[in-house]
């Protein structure tokens, strides 16, 4: 975490908690690293043949992510140890803009909480649970390698020893003998109980898919159970996604956000590398996850129409079935110049919705009718990827 990372087109990102959990979850569904979190031979071997595969979410940072990672294991490419003192940037709030009569404005149209009510056949998401294992889940089976060697005549040092450099490998062979499995069924798992963690719905549901897959699929539990779990999850809970999106709706609750979440922002940045000084930012600078966060924030600083604005924090957020939904951005807008005065925008790469993962795609989408409840159409909301997008929405 707090390592900086560079796609081919500039963009710099600082690894955070979440990123770099999912960096570490891929590594685990990829087997690049064991129990003990010891890089793999599989690691080595598809890094040799350049068929390193991370997430989709990662992919444009998987150089980086990967010499990072080999850092980690081989002290002659350890990165270089920077200077946290010479670049961490600490938000500073600014009270005379929390105080401006157009941020109290913004600030009252979008703290509104809400609350959601899907309203679905649950036999429907079952069913289709049920054909999203039977194609997508796809489990590798757990085996052995058995590797033999012998040691050489003489030990030059204590360190050669540990490393093990005093061996020489003669014989790799793979072995399936099932006698060496029997550790592997020693372990129990609870199979139901870590699907309904991990995708919140009941033990019933659970159980109707786990019951309705082809044996095939189900059998590959018995093969490599944690895979099977992670796996089987992840497929389920986009189902779940696609199912609930359409039949979610959101209502607006007395309950509010305090203004003190402002004051709680643990953001912090690295000056010139993901964080610029601004002036109409409700703080004193902006921390942007890529380039097109970075423009954006610069065009709104300098547009005279724009009054105040805000990267939300992430304490504020919009629940959803599929997880907590950050927006990006809060704007607020000189009364008299533009259509819509108060915005809410989410900064995105690209407009395509192919390039967005399901989950992230459902959020948005859940995003829309949170603030269509609370807003009476005078707070717009709408995924944009760039200033001149914006501008277009509030034109129309």
């Amino acid at each position: 975490m707090g390592k900086i990372i560079e796609n081919i087109n500039g963009d710099k990102l600082v690894i955070d908690k979440d990123m770099a959990h999912s960096i570490l979850f891929d590594l685990v569904i990829s087997k690049y690293i064991d129990k003990k979190g010891v890089l793999t031979d599989k690691y080595h071997n598809d890094l040799d043949n350049k068929e390193i595969k991370l997430s989709e979410e990662v992919q444009e940072y998987a150089p980086e992510i990967i010499n990072i990672i080999n850092s980690v294991y081989d002290e002659k490419r350890s990165l270089p140890i920077e200077n946290a003192r010479d670049y961490d940037v600490d938000l500073k709030l600014d009270k005379n803009k929390m105080a401006m009569p157009e941020f109290k404005a913004l600030w009252s149209k979008i703290n509104t909480k809400t609350v959601y009510e899907v309203h679905f056949n649950t036999n429907e998401l079952i069913q289709k649970a049920i054909s999203d294992l039977n194609i997508k889940l796809k489990v590798a089976n757990i085996y052995f390698k058995i590797e033999t060697g012998s040691q050489t005549d003489r030990i030059e040092s204590k360190e050669d020893l540990l490393e093990g450099k005093t061996f020489v490998k003669e014989d790799t062979r793979p072995d399936s003998d099932s006698r060496h499995f029997k550790v592997n069924n020693a372990v129990k798992y609870d199979l139901v109980g870590k699907l309904v963690k991990e995708t919140n719905l009941t033990r019933k549901d659970i159980i109707a898919i786990l019951t309705g897959i082809e044996k095939n699929v189900f059998n590959m539990f018995k093969n490599n159970p944690e895979e099977f779990i992670i796996k089987a999850a992840r497929i389920i809970n986009d189902a779940k996604a696609t199912t609930v999106i359409e039949h979610i709706s959101y209502e607006s609750t007395n309950n509010h956000y305090d203004i003190d979440i402002f004051n709680d922002n643990m953001v912090k940045g690295k000056r010139d590398v993901n964080s610029i000084k601004v002036n109409k930012h409700l703080y004193d600078y902006v921390v942007y996850d890529s380039n097109i966060e970075r423009k954006f924030a610069e065009d709104l600083d300098t547009d005279r129409n724009v009054a105040v604005y805000v990267k939300l924090p992430n304490s504020f957020f919009i629940s959803t079935p599929v997880g907590k939904y950050n927006p990006d951005w809060a704007i607020a807008f000189y009364e008299g110049t533009v259509k819509h005065i108060y915005f809410v925008a989410e900064t995105k790469g690209s407009m395509s919705s192919l390039q967005l993962r399901l989950i992230e795609k459902t959020k948005i989408k859940c995003a829309r009718k949170h603030f269509t409840a609370i807003s009476k159409g005078d707070v717009v909301y709408s995924m944009i990827d760039s200033y001149d997008e914006l501008l277009k929405v509030l034109k129309s």
